[in-house]
């Protein structure tokens, strides 16, 4: 990695980031991360992406997950709450920001494994 290349923003996927001693900073989402686990991202792309929760346990299909904050659904009125229990996940490895399909009392949704933790 050259001194003048960070790598973008594993939250937002913007590349304004900057480093500040052993972090990574992302200024438009505020998101901060080591320069380690991004070194190690880098060497990984060639293995199978592991999909992990907002405490860094990875997660599987057909595990059980907690929402840790209120999600509002886009375009609805819709509020999955914070606390709710999924059961049954299904992982997906498009690449995209959603990586957890799941089924949920208010319906069938794709969320952030960031705003899951494993049950």
């Amino acid at each position: 990695m050259s001194t003048t290349t960070f790598p973008a923003c594993p939250q937002c996927g913007l590349d304004n980031t900057y480093p500040d001693g052993d972090l990574f900073i992302c200024p438009d989402c505020a998101h901060e991360w080591s320069a380690h686990a991004a070194h190690q991202d880098m060497d990984d792309e060639d293995g199978p992406r592991i999909i992990k929760d907002a405490n860094g346990t990875p997660l599987a299909d057909g595990d059980s997950v907690l929402l840790i904050k209120d999600l509002k659904v886009k375009g609805s009125s819709t509020v999955i709450k914070k606390g709710s229990k999924v059961k049954s996940i299904r992982l997906v490895y498009d690449n995209g920001d959603h990586d957890v399909d799941c089924k949920t009392e208010q319906g069938q949704f794709m969320l952030k494994s960031e705003f899951l933790k494993k049950a």
